[in-house]
């Protein structure tokens, strides 16, 4: 009996060892949170899963993939596109969650239309991110061009913090640093959201040789995200007050920010990979090529894998 013990233990051991650790990329934003909620809750921990998450700005997070610092990231359709068309070998195993006005462009209280912003100052961080290709798509859809307007480079939080005080005509940003603006009346107003321009889905990737050497780690990162939702759900308090302890937000302000945000179980991932994540794709595809950001349109089907959902 001891013997069968020893045995079954030093199985696991091994299997443990196997498996290698996964170093993710991801940034402040609200709705990647419930990764770093199954880190702290212990989720990853309790289903075999050796996670180190770090928080890295986009163009830092590409680099990193490429170089092979991180094996997996949370981003953006749209990030992720930029990173297949550079050749960094990326794929979708999960989707993550849908903005729901989460991310916006705040304007001064003097101007009321995305037709005003027309050679004005925005606050947007560069070509690649998604405030740059969300608001490439809402100057287009407004007979307006990235070129109609004057670009100050910032990324997601100094572009807020710099808006409220006194920086630029607009800022292009996403929660929790959206709410810094709606908290400051006297500086400005969120002009258009993403609930008004639905261009913001965000997804988990891994590198493809990453899939291929640990697949069982991949489906237990991916249940373990589900499982984080459900944590949501059943103990939001709980749950708020550890993912807002990582963006510096006491829970209660967490649970506003979360507001904006749709988180996908795994029936909804089921569904956008069925009926939507196609052509969303190819959309954006178009609209990052017109804009200049990617020169090879890689293809919908080539950026996806749904043997883990």
């Amino acid at each position: 009996m001891k013997l069968l013990a020893f045995v079954f233990a030093a199985c696991l051991a091994f299997g443990a060892q196997g498996q290698e650790k996964v170093v993710l990329g991801m940034s402040g934003w609200t709705g990647f949170q419930p990764l770093k909620l199954a880190e702290l809750a212990g989720i990853f921990k309790k289903n075999g899963v050796d996670m180190e998450i770090r928080f890295i700005p986009p163009v830092q997070r590409s680099a990193a993939l490429a170089a092979g610092s991180l094996n997996a990231a949370a981003t953006t359709v749209d990030q992720h596109i930029v990173w297949s068309s550079a050749g960094i070998d990326t794929v979708q195993v999960a989707l993550i969650d849908k903005s729901n006005g989460g991310d916006g462009v705040a304007v001064r209280n003097n101007i009321n239309s995305i037709k005003e912003l027309k050679g004005k100052s925005i606050n947007v961080d560069g070509p690649g991110t998604v405030q740059h290709f969300m608001l490439s798509y809402i100057l287009e859809k407004n007979g307006l061009s990235i070129q109609d307007v004057i670009r100050v480079t910032l990324g997601a939080q100094p572009a807020a913090q710099a808006f409220v005080t006194g920086q630029s005509d607009a800022a292009v940003t996403y929660e929790p640093y959206l709410s810094t603006i709606r908290a400051k009346p006297d500086s400005g107003k969120i002009l258009v959201t993403s609930k008004d321009y639905p261009v913001v889905v965000d997804v988990l990737v891994f590198k493809r040789d990453f899939i291929a050497r640990n697949p069982k780690t991949v489906k237990a990162a991916v249940d373990s995200f589900f499982e984080a939702l459900d944590m949501i759900k059943k103990e939001p308090a709980k749950a708020y007050a550890l993912m807002g302890s990582t963006v510096k937000q006491s829970g209660e302000a967490f649970g506003k920010s979360a507001a904006f945000i749709t988180w996908q179980d795994r029936a909804m991932n089921k569904a956008y990979y069925a009926k939507e994540s196609q052509a969303f794709t190819e959309f954006a595809v178009r609209v990052l090529k017109f804009n200049r950001v990617i020169q090879r349109e890689p293809k919908a089907k080539d950026m996806v894998n749904l043997g883990y959902l």
